[in-house]
């Protein structure tokens, strides 16, 4: 793909970065517009397919499309390429806003906001961890479950273990055969 090729797709997929307000589904008529209509690059059938695999993968769809589509039209460097050109704006409005924020955070009423903001943000975390729970509960059982989540608390918070290194063997021990319990005497039986 050429240079100039390159700089459509890039300019594509930032047009829908700027202009794609309400997350990752409303964004996909945008893309639809983008990559069939305007430019051709695939046909309706191909695009509702991409459509399906994304919704079927698990992440944002904001991502998974622009970077299935920038590959299919470009390779690697299209993947890159469009999936930076659709997160680029999200990015620069994150900054100025958190730099805004840090600024005036001692005006009256931006404190206030942001102190309110603390419970919500804390009910929301709780419904999530009581969401996590109960799907372990439910695949685990309560004693494995509460035993996880002992020995998790205990690693990050009595021993100072980085999250991301609990998460990681957590994956890793998800991965593993499950230990089978040999036959019982009665069982060889039968």
């Amino acid at each position: 793909m050429t240079p100039s090729q390159q700089g459509k797709l890039f300019f594509s997929f930032l047009r829908i970065g700027l202009l794609g307000f309400g997350g990752g589904p409303s964004m996909i008529p945008l893309v639809h517009q983008e990559v069939v209509k305007r430019h051709g690059w695939m046909e309706d059938e191909e695009f509702a397919d991409i459509l399906a695999i994304a919704n079927t993968l698990p992440g944002p769809i904001a991502t998974k499309m622009p970077g299935y589509i920038g590959f299919r039209v470009g390779g690697a460097l299209g993947c890159v390429n469009a999936i930076l050109a659709v997160i680029l704006p999200m990015i620069i409005v994150m900054i100025l806003l958190l730099g805004l924020f840090s600024r005036y955070r001692d005006v009256g009423w931006i404190y206030g906001m942001s102190q309110g903001m603390v419970p919500v943000v804390m009910v929301m975390m709780a419904q999530l961890a009581w969401d996590f729970l109960n799907k372990s509960r439910l695949a685990l059982g309560w004693s494995v479950s509460l035993l996880m989540a002992a020995a998790a608390g205990g690693l990050i918070y009595g021993l100072g273990v980085h999250p991301g290194l609990v998460i990681g063997a957590l994956l890793v021990a998800a991965m593993l055969p499950p230990l089978t319990k040999g036959k019982t005497s009665g069982e060889a039986t039968r």
